[in-house]
């Protein structure tokens, strides 16, 4: 009925072909909301999980760059990636990487603002949102170095820091963007089996949510990470 519609093979190539443009497109919808100016981030990573059985990891094309993780919610151990995340408080995501889960969170995120430099220096009076997770004295004067300060929640031993009552509210705007991400988008469901083939599944939710969230600014909807307008 449709001869020119892509065979599967021929659909996957040219999805994975597509990544540089999807994250183009990620960034501009970005950039075309108010929430770009925001200048506090909230960052947070969440599992990519890529297979269970060992005869699936021993064969995995994405061996070597995926590998064994702990996800704390699940309280179980898994075989795949983790997916960096830095949003605003309404959800837009301003940078995301896919890394081993045996990277530490940290040099990750170092990573991401290395790769963004431009983008760092253009936005005085950072202000990231983390968990305890982030907690160093030298990464906080790294992020010093680069004119960001960190709020994170402070240590039984540790000094009250200021802002820190607010910082369970904050949490739980990342927890529900992983939420959109697992429960609505099927992040765990990505079906994606060489590292291109990943990459560019999960770049597909992140656009989505990006979409959702640019179409719902627009239009002025109440509640800008809503997909309900989509779910039909």
């Amino acid at each position: 009925m449709f001869p020119y519609l892509p065979q599967q093979s021929g659909y996957n190539k040219r999805l994975r072909a597509a990544l540089p443009m999807v994250k183009k497109v990620i960034r501009m919808l970005a950039a075309d909301t108010d929430f770009w100016c925001d200048n506090h981030w909230i960052v947070d990573s969440t599992p990519v999980e890529c297979g269970r059985s060992r005869p699936t990891v021993k064969r995995s094309e994405i061996a070597g760059w995926a590998g064994y993780g702990y996800c704390a919610s699940h309280s179980r151990f898994f075989w795949g990636l983790r997916l960096h995340l830095v949003c605003t408080p309404t959800g837009m995501l301003i940078l995301w990487a896919l890394a081993n889960p045996k990277l530490d969170e940290r040099e990750v995120l170092q990573a991401m603002l290395d790769v963004e430099e431009d983008l760092i220096a253009g936005r005085p009076g950072l202000l990231l949102i983390a968990d305890k997770g982030f907690a160093s004295k030298e990464f906080e004067n790294d992020l010093a170095m680069r004119g960001i300060e960190l709020l994170r929640p402070s240590f039984k031993r540790e000094k009250k820091r200021k802002g820190e009552p607010l910082l369970k509210s904050v949490r739980q705007l990342i927890e529900s963007v992983n939420d959109t991400l697992k429960g609505q988008l099927d992040l765990e469901q990505h079906g994606g089996r060489a590292f291109e083939g990943v990459a560019v599944r999960v770049a597909q939710r992140v656009l989505a949510m990006a979409a959702a969230i640019w179409r719902n600014h627009k239009t002025g909807a109440p509640v800008m990470r809503s997909l309900v307008a989509f779910d039909h």
